[in-house]
């Protein structure tokens, strides 16, 4: 059997983007010899000390209650169990599109919780800050490879991190395959930093 390289990513379940990497990560499982390991980041933390609008940092705020469900589910079960809330948690938020819905936030986490085969009351996390130490690690271990200055998803191929790729729409099948190997290509280089262009298109969830 070929041993499967580990590729670690931190997400926060609200931010789209994070979505999009994911799908692509487990698109190139698929034709790739790879092992996704799942990771919480937060939009709330990266941003607590910034200038952002204030609109956003209400969404933030209530970023913060998935994210401490995902720590609580991550401090007691392994990866898999965390990628598997995750893709719940995701299908609803972005998918679905209730990630807008603040007003049944708690009636959307509680739903991937069960989907995911998990308790109904890991929600109760989304009001406690018993998980925000673990939080903060988890985020920082992450944050901590690619620099304060971008923001999530971040991948990490053994000792090199990125923040991205950042993808519209999920490349899938060989597509898939043939992105992850530009970025294993670009990860052996030491010297490589970054390599970017503006967004010219929104999230595409299909």
């Amino acid at each position: 059997m070929t041993e499967r390289t580990p590729v670690d990513l931190w997400f926060d379940p609200f931010c789209p983007f994070a979505w999009m990497t994911s799908r692509w990560l487990l698109e190139v499982e698929k034709v790739r010899p790879i092992e996704p390991r799942w990771h919480i980041m937060s939009l709330y933390v990266l941003n607590e000390d910034k200038d952002v609008p204030e609109d956003y940092r209400e969404m933030i705020g209530k970023a913060l209650g998935p994210a401490r469900v995902v720590t609580a589910v991550q401090e007691k079960h392994d990866s898999e169990t965390v990628g598997r809330l995750y893709t719940e948690l995701g299908v609803r938020f972005h998918n679905e599109g209730r990630v807008k819905q603040l007003d049944t936030l708690r009636e959307t986490v509680e739903e991937a919780l069960e989907a995911a085969g998990l308790d109904r009351a890991f929600a109760d996390a989304m009001d406690s800050d018993a998980y925000d130490a673990a939080l903060r690690a988890s985020h920082a271990d992450g944050i901590d490879r690619v620099g304060q200055e971008v923001g999530t998803p971040v991948i990490a191929v053994g000792d090199v991190a990125f923040f991205g790729p950042v993808i519209s729409p999920a490349p899938k099948g060989e597509e898939a395959g043939r992105l992850w190997d530009g970025v294993r290509l670009v990860a052996g280089f030491d010297g490589f930093f970054e390599l970017k262009r503006s967004r010219t298109r929104p999230p595409i969830f299909d």
